[in-house]
């Protein structure tokens, strides 16, 4: 996820771009850029790191009649000055900031590259900004639209043209872009937050929306240069609301923005028949892997258990977890026939670092999953499959997590099929996962989770437990509600409970049972009945039509129906909208939670 502004019409000052860029830093912070006219020259200021790195690099009172600024979160090229946006096509005229990612990008550059074009990045970005020069006959808006018809995946853009120094052309598909104008100048964002400073008046556009502004008129088009009407939104937010999109905190928002997040994860995973892709791994000896080894901390360690019940139940291999905190002080034994995935979404985490480096050193592979370009432990590993969930500002992991298990989840696909173990109840996982998007919008909109939610919002220990793939679900929903609220939550496997678990309930000490339809279903009914025999009150996740489990539950919240090894994918939001309520309702900031860092750097 990235940040896009830009500015055009009356003359202003190029620190009014910055200004806009820093509202959405949110979206993206590891490089900063902008390009713009003064007259008939475009120049760019770009720099690594934050916007207000940008800021001290540019002439303060320079005046422009147009411009873009982009502030980045890496998903093609480490974070540097050549790969920060925006990007210029051979003759230095034309400019193109981007949000999102060019799946065949790789291709159009080969075919570029061909036709004599210069690259200067290692972005996908920069090959839009190539097509629209070799599309480009005088008329900026028609260029783009020819560009269009060649791009696949997901994008929102917008174009400037030193010839053309009162024009912008934007467009959208699949990542958000809003326009608004007032009697001066008209100004796109990827959200309201640039915007509101100028006017309150804005049109969000839609997929296959492309936006020609001239001045401060703007005219809204499809793909194929038919006119479109779209609705006028009044922004009644104050601007510090807008940057968290109008939600009260950003855990709430980055939970909202899951099914974007998703959709950014599966770009280019799976082929038009619901196979799993992942060049970064052809390389890979898949099928002689016997052994796999997962190191991971926190929330990415629960991650971690979902892929290690789900892999060892369709690969006939070994897979073995730890924490990395534990794993790098014990013997390690590696082999040719062992695959070892580091799990880190900052890709700093020292303990999982470390790790890395112990395997490394014994001679083993290290795949790492991580949300952020160019960090340590993508530097370090020998294959990254990134997450490309965007910036998470909240210290809870939330859409991150969402997005571990989709890469988890699609990486076991993955090694089924290049072991020939492939089979339709595979292919119909596949599918689930990738209309998953789908399913989480309809989970996140029930207001039911935040009503059952104040039942609980006094109690100061809770309990969760769950069976097979969901006692990884437990013990993320316990972490959820502790590290957020400082409740003393628990997790267990439900068949633990009689092992000592059990001693502790009493009426004080609630039951949260992860109970879907599954095959352990009924053994979780059983393990839910005999919580309610020590009086403790118990809220279950339950399967849509599922009736019956509201006989012994005080509450229930219901999930929809999915293959049962894909229900850790869609009660994540659940337990994570359960966490934020409860922590919201006692008075507490769910986005900085005591004690905590995002990123945990040291041992």
């Amino acid at each position: 996820m990235c940040g896009i502004v830009g500015i055009i019409g009356h003359e202003f000052k190029v620190t009014d771009l910055i200004d806009g860029l820093k509202k959405l830093e949110y979206r993206g912070y590891d490089s900063a850029g902008l390009a713009a006219v003064n007259g008939q020259e475009l120049f760019l200021s770009k720099s690594v790191g934050r916007v207000d790195t940008l800021r001290s690099v540019v002439e303060e009172n320079k005046v422009i009649k147009g411009g873009i600024a982009h502030t980045r979160w890496a998903t093609h090229g480490a974070p540097s000055d050549r790969n920060a946006h925006p990007h210029t096509d051979c003759t230095g005229k034309i400019a193109v900031v981007h949000n999102g990612i060019i799946e065949n990008y790789q291709e159009l550059k080969t075919e570029l590259i061909q036709k004599g074009h210069k690259f200067k990045s290692e972005t996908d970005t920069e090959v839009i900004t190539h097509l629209i020069e070799e599309n480009y006959k005088g008329d900026l808006y028609k260029a783009v639209l020819d560009t269009l018809k060649h791009l696949k995946g997901a994008f929102a853009i917008a174009v400037i043209h030193s010839d053309h120094p009162n024009v912008m052309v934007g467009a959208r598909k699949g990542s958000p872009l809003v326009v608004g104008c007032n009697n001066e100048l008209c100004v796109l964002a990827s959200d309201v937050t640039p915007i509101i400073k100028y006017t309150r008046d804005v049109v969000f556009l839609e997929d296959g929306d492309v936006v020609f502004i001239e001045g401060n008129k703007m005219k809204i088009t499809d793909f194929s240069g038919n006119t479109v009407i779209r609705k006028h939104t009044n922004i009644t937010w104050d601007e510090s609301a807008a940057e968290k999109g109008g939600f009260k905190h950003f855990m709430l928002k980055e939970i909202d923005e899951i099914p974007e997040s998703i959709e950014s994860a599966l770009v280019g995973r799976f082929d038009d028949d619901y196979n799993p892709v992942m060049h970064e791994l052809d390389e890979f000896n898949i099928e002689k892997i016997k052994r796999i080894l997962l190191v991971a901390c926190g929330t990415s360690y629960h991650a971690g258990l979902v892929f290690k019940y789900f892999a060892e139940k369709y690969l006939n291999v070994d897979v073995l977890i730890d924490v990395a905190s534990e794993f790098r002080y014990r013997p390690i034994r590696i082999d040719d026939e062992t695959l070892t995935i580091a799990i880190s979404q900052s890709g700093e985490t020292a303990d999982t670092l470390e790790s890395i480096r112990a395997v490394k050193k014994a001679g083993g592979k290290v795949v790492a999953i991580s949300n952020v370009v160019g960090s340590t432990i993508t530097r370090e590993s020998d294959v990254t499959l990134y997450m490309n969930a965007g910036p998470e500002i909240g210290v809870a992991a939330s859409k991150t997590y969402v997005n571990q298990l989709i890469l988890l989840y699609t990486l076991a696909l993955y090694m089924i099929k290049k072991r020939n173990l492939w089979t339709e109840e595979h292919k119909k996982i596949a599918k689930q996962i990738v209309s998953s998007a789908n399913l989480i919008k309809k989970i996140i909109s029930n207001k039911e989770i935040e009503r059952v939610s104040d039942h609980y919002k006094n109690y100061q220990h809770f309990m969760y437990i769950g069976r097979g793939v969901n006692t990884a679900t437990a013990l993320e929903g316990a972490l959820k509600l502790k590290e957020i609220s400082y409740i003393n939550a628990v997790g267990y496997p439900a068949g633990e409970l009689k092992h000592g678990p059990i001693a502790l309930l009493d009426p004080t000490f609630p039951v949260f049972a992860i109970a879907p339809k599954d095959s352990l279903y009924e053994k979780m009914r059983s393990n839910i009945e005999e919580t309610r025999a020590r009086n403790a009150r118990i809220l279950t996740i339950a399967t849509e039509g599922d009736t019956e489990i509201q006989k012994i539950s005080h509450d229930v919240l219901y999930v929809p129906e999915v293959h049962e090894d894909l229900y850790p994918l869609v009660i994540a939001p659940v337990i994570q909208l359960f966490a934020y309520y409860i922590a919201d309702k006692r008075g507490y900031d769910p986005d900085k939670p005591r004690n905590l860092a995002k990123s945990v750097t040291v041992e």
